[in-house]
């Protein structure tokens, strides 16, 4: 099946109108990290390091139903909105007409210039991108210099890794390969990910669940400053 018939496919068993996985957790973080980034600039234009006072332009990647983007949106952002399936897409305009919507090409380069974003969002992605050094990369070139990278993907903690090794049941669900995740991430890994792709200040937390059970990461790190 070509790459992109089979995203199609994955979003024909996915509800309309289904809440994303953690939701509320999700959205506190990233519209706290855009609070900070928005007083971050409000600062460096009043001590003269800027001349143009506008919205932060925000990347919202692997975007599906709008959700975030439309959040954003309302967080008085500019954001451009994309999705390796057209299903999603259709969805989100329904949703949110006003949405700055893009279908991409799955592992192809994205069609954006060069450090034209202050924030790039990846809500629940990078565990099912196969090329995570073109994606990551990907997403370095197109973020400004000193841009923020706000990511999420499930925990994989101690307790959690824990069960995996002891239910077999739980194993083999869990790494079905006919599942779409493809990644399976920790903190140390992740941070250690960013840090070699060229990301800075990179923080990882775990969040929702209990402690060494997390269910989500909830990752920032900045592209370094050229």
């Amino acid at each position: 099946m070509p790459s992109h018939a089979y995203h199609e496919s994955l979003w024909e068993g996915v509800p309309e109108g289904l809440a994303p996985t953690d939701v509320r957790l999700r959205e506190a973080f990233l519209l706290e990290r855009l609070a900070a980034a928005t007083r971050e600039r409000a600062s460096g234009l009043s001590a003269g390091m800027g001349s143009v006072d506008r919205a932060l332009r925000v990347l919202d990647v692997g975007c599906g139903e709008g959700h975030f983007a439309a959040a954003l949106m309302r967080a008085r952002a500019e954001v451009v909105a994309v999705d390796v399936a057209a299903e999603p897409l259709r969805r989100a305009l329904e949703r949110h007409p006003d949405l700055d919507v893009r279908l991409v090409q799955p592992e192809a380069l994205l069609p954006l210039e060069d450090s034209s974003f202050d924030v790039v969002w990846a809500g629940e992605t990078i565990e099912h991108v196969a090329d995570t050094s073109r994606w990551l990369s990907e997403l370095r070139r197109v973020l400004r210099s000193g841009g923020l990278l706000l990511l999420s993907t499930p925990d994989h903690g101690l307790l959690s890794r824990l069960r995996l090794a002891l239910s077999r049941g739980a194993f083999e669900a869990h790494f079905d390969p006919r599942a779409d995740h493809l990644r399976f991430y920790t903190r140390p890994a992740l941070a250690a990910l960013l840090a070699d792709f060229g990301f800075e200040d990179v923080a990882v937390r775990g969040a929702g669940g209990l402690p060494g059970a997390r269910r989500v990461l909830l990752v920032s790190g900045r592209r370094k400053r050229f």
